[in-house]
């Protein structure tokens, strides 16, 4: 490593620096390279903002009393996304015009890969507080600089984007970090407030005089006593981290029972005692929209649903799936690799997913990679990254490969039955090592990652056909699961209300009809969810502007074809088929192709076929 990283750091510090110049150097930077000054246009970062709007209404006025903390001190403030995207500035007329140079204003992307260590990048990286100072920065072009970052959580614990303080190295101020810890927190309780208007909420501290301040804990939970979020102080009194806060109970923790503590809200602070027996002071407040039984009954599942597990989210009745999700949840965070096997489209990446947003590694990157659908020239490059010329083609700073881009969250490969046995060579000593060397590296970079495989092959049978290597398949076989068909599930009624809920067809909720269900009920579903997503989908494009209500008129003609070359029900009304059901999919397909304004691509994404299903429609 070229640069000297300052003795005055301590152990911790230094690492941190280091690593992250370990990382610049293998993303191909030079530490003289003309930093990447690309800024996304007005439109662009219009998009950018409207993603991160909650993020930006909660943190624009807390950055301008901080602003006023650290007016005329040369420096600027900045907020960015969960991905280093600078969505916003203020800071002093001499110092902005200074940072114009370097690209430090909105629409500027400050990763690592594009930045190299700065405080942004290093801290979004590494998912902690983090001051970059001077020529700790690995590029050059940034030397002049004296950056303080902290992380900006959402009320679940995930990365929602990243305050920083920039200014002059010459101006540096050790109290800066403490400023803008402050203010982070302050971002991160406005959201929490946001987030949950209607709960319990307990706010409390051991010295009651610091209930109301920065310092006291808060901590909401449901109408049955269980907790839904916590912020940083709270976790610190509670000396339990979020994930595994949220398994708890206000009784567990507290001592107390829900509704007797909502009778105490609005009184005076309260003394409780925390179940590691510190007592503490917490003043009450309670939020419903009615009180009566039903209501509030209603008003707390409301509440969960906000915050639930994701794992929680998927069990909808039916026994298979809760054997499932009961076992996953022993084995998260315990460091043993899950593997997922099941039909195509029987829900593995969703499955996936939900294990990571339950683990510890939640506020981590979630990185999917399809073994089956990378070319195996590719394949390579793809997972384990390469350097600056490492093969012809190559782009011009290297590339970082899949493996390390998981790095401090989860790697998710399905189709792993797919992988070339080359590929799982190479593999199996990431998986020992825990270190990856891209294609051209000099060196290895230690990597850390919960691991979840899955397949729709018999990997048995693969390794007995000498097709997957028997010590990787035992390595990535810590816990096994099998997901059953849609067609064996018997939560059916459940999951197309939850698709329909959370993919908002049509840009709204919609519900089906009983014969609809009834029909669902009999189709094998050999394409599982992808399957019924695409039917609910065309389904929904197919109803009128004000109909939210999917009949059997508006499935898609071959769907019932098929399902009537199988097992029509006889109850299917005789209009479905021929001339007229032909009139009402020509005419839907004609609304939704001057929709997209002629597009076909559009128009097929729109409606769930793909293009050449299209074309053949738009020829019959």
């Amino acid at each position: 490593m070229q640069h000297a990283i300052g003795a005055a750091l301590q152990p911790a510090q230094r690492d941190v620096i280091r690593h992250s110049h370990e990382r610049s150097a293998t993303f191909g930077l030079s530490e003289t390279m003309r930093p990447d000054y690309a800024v996304l246009s007005g439109a662009e970062l219009a998009v950018k903002l409207d993603e991160s709007r909650v993020l930006f209404a909660h943190a624009l006025p807390v950055m301008e009393t901080l602003y006023a903390q650290i007016a005329n001190t040369h420096s600027m403030i900045a907020l960015t996304d969960a991905g280093g995207l600078i969505l916003h500035s203020l800071g002093d007329d001499d110092f902005l015009a200074r940072a114009e140079k370097v690209a430090l204003r909105a629409g500027a992307l400050w990763n690592e890969e594009h930045q190299g260590t700065n405080a942004i990048g290093t801290t979004i990286a590494e998912r902690s507080a983090v001051t970059v100072h001077g020529d700790q920065h690995y590029l050059r072009a940034n030397h002049f600089l004296t950056c303080s970052s902290v992380p900006i959580l959402d009320p679940l614990g995930n990365l929602s984007g990243v305050l920083d303080v920039t200014g002059d190295r010459r101006g540096y101020h050790q109290h800066t970090m403490a400023l803008v810890k402050m203010s982070a927190q302050m971002i991160e309780n406005r959201l929490i407030a946001s987030a949950f208007g209607d709960g319990l909420r307990l706010r409390f501290h051991s010295r009651p005089e610091f209930i109301g301040t920065l310092m006291e804990g808060i901590a909401v939970f449901d109408l049955d006593g269980r907790l839904l979020c916590a912020n940083r102080s709270a976790q610190f009194q509670l000396d339990l981290e979020l994930g595994h806060l949220r398994s708890q109970t206000l009784d567990a923790l507290f001592g107390e029972r829900a509704d007797v503590l909502i009778a105490r809200a609005g009184d005076a602070p309260c003394r409780l005692e925390l179940h590691s027996g510190v007592v503490v002071f917490a003043s009450v407040d309670f939020q419903a929209r009615a009180v009566s039984n039903v209501v509030a009954s209603t008003n707390a599942v409301a509440v969960r649903e906000r915050a639930t597990s994701s794992l929680a989210e998927l069990c909808t009745g039916d026994a298979q799936i809760d054997d499932i999700v009961a076992r996953v949840r022993k084995v998260i965070g315990k460091n043993i690799p899950i593997l997922i096997g099941g039909e195509t489209g029987a829900g593995k990446e969703m499955l996936a997913r939900a294990i990571h947003g339950d683990s510890p590694r939640r506020s981590g990157p979630f990185v999917a990679v399809n073994c089956a659908s990378l070319p195996e020239t590719l394949i390579e490059s793809e997972l384990f990254g390469y350097t600056q010329g490492a093969f012809t083609g190559a782009a011009k700073r290297g590339a970082i490969g899949k493996i390390m881009q998981a790095n401090g969250g989860t790697l998710f490969l399905d189709e792993i039955g797919d992988m070339p046995l080359a590929m799982q060579s190479r593999l199996l000593r990431v998986l020992q090592e825990r270190v990856v060397e891209p294609l051209g590296a000099a060196r290895a970079v230690p990597v850390d990652f919960t691991l979840i495989c899955a397949s729709n092959r018999k990997l048995r049978e693969r390794v007995g056909e000498g097709e997957f290597r028997e010590d990787l398949y035992y390595r990535i076989n810590g816990l096994s699961v099998t997901l059953p068909p849609l067609a064996a599930r018997t939560d059916l009624r459940a999951v197309v209300d939850r698709i329909l809920r959370h993919e908002r067809f049509a840009g709204r909720i919609v519900s089906v009809d009983e014969d609809v269900l009834a029909l669902f009920a009999r189709h094998p579903w050999p394409g599982n969810f992808r399957q019924l997503s695409n039917v609910l989908r065309t389904a929904s494009a197919m109803l009128d502007d004000h109909d939210t209500h999917i009949r059997i008129e508006h499935l898609p003609h071959d769907f019932l074809d098929e399902l009537g070359e199988r097992d029509q029900p006889k109850d299917v009304p005789a209009f479905v088929s021929g001339a007229r059901l032909a009139d009402i999919e020509a005419g839907a397909v004609a609304a939704a192709l001057e929709a997209n304004g002629g597009n076909v691509s559009a128009t097929a994404r729109a409606l769930g076929i793909s293009r050449t299903t299209l074309y053949r429609k738009l020829r019959v």
